[in-house]
């Protein structure tokens, strides 16, 4: 049972509000001012708020200024309960983190949906707290799946990418989500000397593109196809409105982007400093990860300069290393494609 914490300082309000929650299957408390409010928050860190915005001591601005402020609390969804409707409240309580405004008088459903929806919401942001890409195309899917993220894939155009066929390229203005409903895509940078370093590799169920779509600017790399795909292209203008929409959506994106800027800074600190047969071990793991979901060791088809490129290495250092894998027997090869034997062995060599 979920704990609702409801301050307001009308007395008849809080307790009515409390036996509506109750009926509705929730464990509610309250506070009658927002002091006691902040107070309780702390003590009982409930599933969700709803506050009153008029009180004294503290009003709700205030209370949720101090909640947001404090790592124990600034997660919790917030909502005002308020009697005021000035457009310049509302403004000011989204800003600060609010997640809804009800406007009194409200009935019983209205409330309940509100509080359902925000812990809904609330249980697919927290499952996707991954750093990397893979936690922001979680995040996604999960929306979709819950249903606070209307994109029907099935409504938008798709189109199919032969093996080696660029999706798009640097310096040029996105224009699509692309959703990957079958194959595998590699998005790379290139130096000026033509060398190729792989950032990422995309397989089926992924959203890529969507970095230079949040951050309204030019693509700085390319994504072409490893194997023949399918993808559906979500106009920009469709899939900004459905995030931003959200305040809470758009900062646990804004979130994502800096920690997945962090991963990239520790990955190109691997590059310069991890040994090559780490550096290659980490590869063939994570491209089992996206070719085969991880468990299933089914032979990966994809070229040695493909896994040079995303290690950071001269193909033949790598082919070097495969060789010795082979010997230990980390791996096979046949037909030119490579399955791993003993993922476990293997991990070992990270540590």
């Amino acid at each position: 049972m979920k704990t609702v914490l409801i301050i307001d300082d009308h007395t008849d309000l809080r307790e009515n509000t409390a036996e509506i929650l109750s009926l509705g299957g929730y464990h509610a408390i309250t506070a009658e001012n927002g002091k006691k409010g902040v107070e309780l928050a702390l003590k009982e860190k409930p599933a969700i708020i709803v506050c009153d915005v008029m009180m004294p001591e503290l009003d709700g601005f205030g209370v949720l200024h101090l909640l947001r402020k404090n790592p124990e609390t600034e997660n919790i969804p917030f909502i005002f309960l308020t009697a005021k409707t000035e457009r310049s409240d509302f403004r000011k309580g989204m800003e600060m983190g609010a997640d809804d405004f009800i406007t009194k008088p409200f009935d019983d459903l209205e409330l309940l949906n509100a509080i359902e929806m925000r812990l809904k919401k609330y249980a697919v942001l927290e499952g996707s707290n991954a750093t990397d890409e893979g936690g922001v195309n979680n995040l996604t899917k999960g929306l979709k799946a819950s249903g606070l993220l209307e994109m029907d894939f099935a409504g938008y155009e798709s189109e199919i990418f032969s093996r080696k066929q660029l999706v798009y390229t640097d310096n040029k203005r996105p224009r699509y989500l692309y959703y990957l409903k079958s194959g595998k895509i590699k998005t790379y940078k290139q130096n000026e000397d033509g060398k190729e370093y792989i950032t990422h590799i995309f397989s089926e169920g992924d959203f890529l593109g969507y970095l230079a779509l949040l951050e309204n600017r030019n693509y700085d790399d390319n994504a072409e196809v490893l194997e023949e795909a399918e993808l559906a292209m979500i106009p920009k203008d469709d899939f900004i409105t459905a995030v931003t929409s959200d305040l809470g959506v758009a900062s646990k994106f804004i979130k994502l982007i800096s920690r997945n800027v962090k991963d990239q800074e520790q990955r190109l600190l691997g590059l310069a400093y991890d040994s090559l047969r780490k550096r290659i071990a980490q590869a063939l793991i994570n491209i089992n990860v996206k070719f085969n979901g991880g468990e299933d060791t089914s032979p990966l088809d994809i070229s040695r300069d493909d896994i040079a490129q995303y290690v950071g290495t001269a193909t033949e250092s790598l082919i070097r290393t495969l060789s010795d894998f082979k010997s230990e027997q980390l791996i096979e090869i046949k037909e030119g494609k490579i399955r791993i034997l003993n993922i476990e062995k293997l991990s070992k060599l990270l540590h």
